[in-house]
């Protein structure tokens, strides 16, 4: 149990018990973040148990490229790539800021075996241009990425205004994973502003191999 919450910086912080120095923190000073998923309070802290190991579905460390190759650290166009740490402070930030929003690339059936803390399940083909329909992209830009449609082709770049565009962060299973670069590729080529994208590389196998929870979406 914990005796109280205290603000730390932009994250709320769970103060430590006596024995503090020996429990699993995030960092030295920080041991949980609590952050909002389907409107209600979940507190973030690792996994306890320092015998703890991965799940099998991301044990694996040689899949074939392509498809699944190690994506490049930059992703171009001003997006930001982020860690733990500054994803931990935007997930925080997100539940009381409706202009960020944390978005799980992968496809629902990846999702339902868990996600991070509130994250919303976009799947990626909804916005591959190869692969979705016009209704859907369209439907797509308007309510997850804040697109006005002001032409008559969406799949054109000229055809949208991404001024009301939120702050979203991207992720996906893992470095080697191109779901949320796919969906980060197709935004940038419709004109979201790169500047707004954040992209946490690391994914779930990063998340989960720091015995982060994970939550249904």
């Amino acid at each position: 149990m914990f005796k109280k919450i205290i603000a730390l910086s932009a994250l709320t912080v769970v103060a430590m018990p006596a024995m503090a120095n020996k429990e699993v923190k995030i960092t030295d000073d920080l041991m949980s973040v609590v952050v909002k998923h389907n409107g209600q309070d979940f507190e973030v802290k690792r996994n306890q148990n320092t015998r703890a190991k991965i799940t099998s579905a991301f044990a694996k460390t040689s899949r074939p490229c392509p498809h699944f190759c190690v994506q490049p650290m930059d992703m171009g166009n001003g997006t930001h790539t982020i860690g733990e740490i500054k994803l931990l402070e935007m997930i925080k930030a997100a539940g009381s800021d409706s202009s960020i929003k944390i978005i799980d690339s992968r496809t629902p059936d990846w999702a339902n075996r868990g996600t991070i803390p509130g994250a919303k399940n976009v799947p990626w083909n909804k916005i591959n241009l190869a692969k979705t329909t016009d209704d859907v992209l369209s439907k797509t830009l308007k309510e997850t990425f804040g697109g006005k449609l002001v032409g008559s082709d969406v799949r054109s770049a000229s055809s949208w205004d991404f001024s009301n565009a939120p702050t979203v962060v991207m992720f996906c299973n893992g470095m080697w994973c191109g779901q949320s670069p796919n969906n980060i590729k197709a935004l940038h080529s419709l004109g979201f502003p790169g500047d707004k994208i954040h992209w946490y590389r690391g994914g779930m196998q990063n998340w989960l191999l720091l015995g982060f929870p994970t939550v249904k979406p």
